[in-house]
């Protein structure tokens, strides 16, 4: 299997440094400068998380941020009581997220590595949360990502995640044309029926578009992502 996923990751070869083991280079040069105006440079958590948090669909525990960027999500969960690890390819972001954290006096554990194959990040997580990550993998790698959910969220437990919304943001080619044409056109647009699709061995909470919050808002959120809520079966389905 690992052989069949690097045969296809070398498809991409023209820009794989985004998304594979080696892209922390170019994630370093994306937040080498904090002053670009970034939607998600903010310092405020996803309009998302904080509602699903406000609602009780969520309750603190062991969580995990997936490509945590700066850090803001990680922040805002460390300060509700959640036992906290964000991971992100980039040195800079991680970097950037423990100043952050720092300032904030939040207790979030920072690594750099790939969240995929880095040992540390080990689980049971009660929460997996995904701001802008599922969109820049491959098709195949969609594989990947099923696997660490397999490996680290705990049954029962959720994975919440935003990512480009079809119609608003991203490529909606068919997955096999970004095969044929060797590169993702800056991420992967998916639809609530594609992620529902995915995620089918997961119980669907909500699915939804992002709603877009005005400058001034304590939260983020922006029109163009789709924001969806998924729990893992307690009892974890498998294949006879």
């Amino acid at each position: 299997m690992d052989d069949v996923l690097g045969l296809l990751d070398r498809l991409f070869a023209s820009e794989a440094d985004r998304w594979t083991k080696d892209a922390s280079a170019w994630w370093d040069r994306f937040y080498s400068d904090r002053s670009k105006p970034v939607p998600f440079f903010v310092t405020k958590p996803d309009e998302s998380l904080v509602s699903y948090l406000e609602r009780g669909l969520l309750a603190p525990g062991r969580a995990l941020d997936l490509g945590c960027g700066p850090g803001r999500n990680a922040i805002h969960l460390a300060s509700l009581g959640f036992e906290v690890d964000a991971v992100d390819l980039s040195p800079a972001a991680v970097a950037w997220g423990e100043e952050r954290a720092r300032e904030a006096g939040a207790d979030v554990r920072f690594h750099c590595g790939d969240a995929f194959t880095t040992e540390r990040v080990a689980g049971p997580y009660d929460l997996v949360y995904d701001s802008g990550c599922l969109h820049h993998l491959p098709p195949h790698r969609r594989v990947s990502y099923l696997d660490l959910l397999d490996r680290v969220l705990a049954p029962g437990g959720h994975l919440a995640l935003t990512c480009f919304a079809a119609g608003a943001m991203g490529s909606e080619l068919p997955d096999e044309e970004f095969y044929r044409q060797g590169r993702l056109d800056g991420g992967l647009a998916y639809t609530p029926d594609a992620l529902r699709w995915i995620f089918s061995d997961f119980t669907e909470i909500e699915v939804r578009r992002m709603e877009e919050q005005p400058s001034d808002a304590p939260v983020f959120g922006v029109p163009f992502l789709v924001a969806a809520l998924f729990r893992r079966p307690a009892v974890p389905v498998r294949a006879t």
